[in-house]
């Protein structure tokens, strides 16, 4: 048998055909352009249209997101993953700094002294580095609950919450929680998540803020 031989692609015509084809199945679906930026990329990251259709924003959400990042104010993610799909996208000139804490020492005994996750720990040790600023969410449902706490309690004062936590328990209810709050805020209304989405949509702020 002959095998065929592949035509490969330069990296940036396979984005830009990815992007025409998502542009082409959004059809005639209707949000402002800021909003449909961040739903593209939610999209061209799960390569699921329908899904990224389900988001929610907070009526504030993008504006506040693309002012603490024009401010110079710290992203706090709640694992690495996520840090790690966004540091390729920050500016070189970003005054702020890309935080993760869930592997810093100390954590993992307070965590269990607390009796609680590793990841909510974090979440608590960071409400100084994360005050008017962006707070990612893409992996544990216990951070987004114990951020949630932090808040009501009038300890924590981010100024945009990414809460994409994915998985069968607590990820569904933890962003329901998120969605009845009055804070800026964008999520989605299942169990379904994950930290390239809140990476993606973390960029889409970072591309947006360098429109301003």
């Amino acid at each position: 048998m002959i095998k065929k031989e592949r035509q490969y692609l330069e990296p940036a015509e396979i984005y830009r055909r990815s992007f025409s084809i998502i542009q082409k199945e959004f059809g005639d679906y209707q949000v402002d352009d800021n909003e449909m930026l961040i739903r593209t990329r939610i999209a061209h990251t799960t390569t699921d249209i329908e899904f990224s259709k389900t988001f929610q924003f907070h009526r504030r959400a993008i504006k506040a997101g693309i002012e603490a990042l024009n401010l110079g104010k710290n992203i706090f993610t709640d694992v690495s993953m996520v840090s790690s799909g966004i540091r390729a996208r920050m500016a070189d000139d970003y005054k702020g700094e890309l935080l993760c804490f869930l592997y810093d020492e100390g954590i993992a005994d307070e965590a269990k002294k607390r009796g609680t996750t590793k990841s909510a720990a974090a979440i608590t040790k960071g409400v100084p580095f994360y005050k008017g600023g962006i707070v990612a969410i893409g992996n544990a449902p216990t951070a987004l609950f114990e951020l949630i706490d932090l808040i009501k309690e009038g300890v924590a004062e981010p100024a945009l919450i990414v809460g994409v936590p994915v998985g069968f328990v607590g990820a569904a209810e933890s962003k329901l929680e998120l969605a009845n709050l009055d804070i800026p805020y964008i999520t989605n209304p299942d169990r379904r998540g994950g930290s390239p989405i809140a990476a993606a949509i973390v960029n889409g702020l970072i591309t947006l803020s360098q429109e301003v």
